[in-house]
């Protein structure tokens, strides 16, 4: 799906990966099909953390910003963490990814780190990263 900068909404197409899986190569054939198409340019691309991926999207649209969605980025944190801690931890990321600036996210992802890296480093480090 892609939204314009008028916010039109349109579905671009939709592909059907190789049976052993995606791969980035493969979405790089499918980004230069729609390029090919008409796709002159993507600002943002939200994705699901494939290796290579973000590679394959600058080779066909150099200026392309790719980001790590947001539902991949919650359930990885929880990945690193105890059930239990499931319900602090994901109400701290809310108020995080929902957060009105900059500023405030980084105010409540310092909070969330000085409670949770020493327990969970690998949680931390993931959003660090992104």
């Amino acid at each position: 799906m892609g939204v314009n900068i008028d916010s039109q909404r349109d579905i671009l197409g939709l592909w059907v990966g190789p049976t052993g899986g995606e791969s980035a190569k493969f979405w790089l054939s499918v980004f230069t099909e729609l390029r090919n198409r008409g796709l002159q340019e993507v600002f943002v691309l939200s994705c699901d953390g494939l290796k290579g991926l973000p590679d394959s999207a600058k080779a066909t649209w150099p200026l392309v910003d790719v980001q790590l969605c947001i539902v991949h980025l919650v359930r990885n944190s929880l990945r690193h963490a105890s059930k239990k801690h499931w319900g602090p931890i994901s109400q701290q990321l809310k108020t995080m990814y929902t957060a009105p600036s900059l500023d405030a996210a980084t105010v409540v992802f310092d909070e969330f780190a000085g409670q949770w890296e020493d327990t969970y480093p690998a949680m931390t480090k993931s959003w660090r990263d992104t």
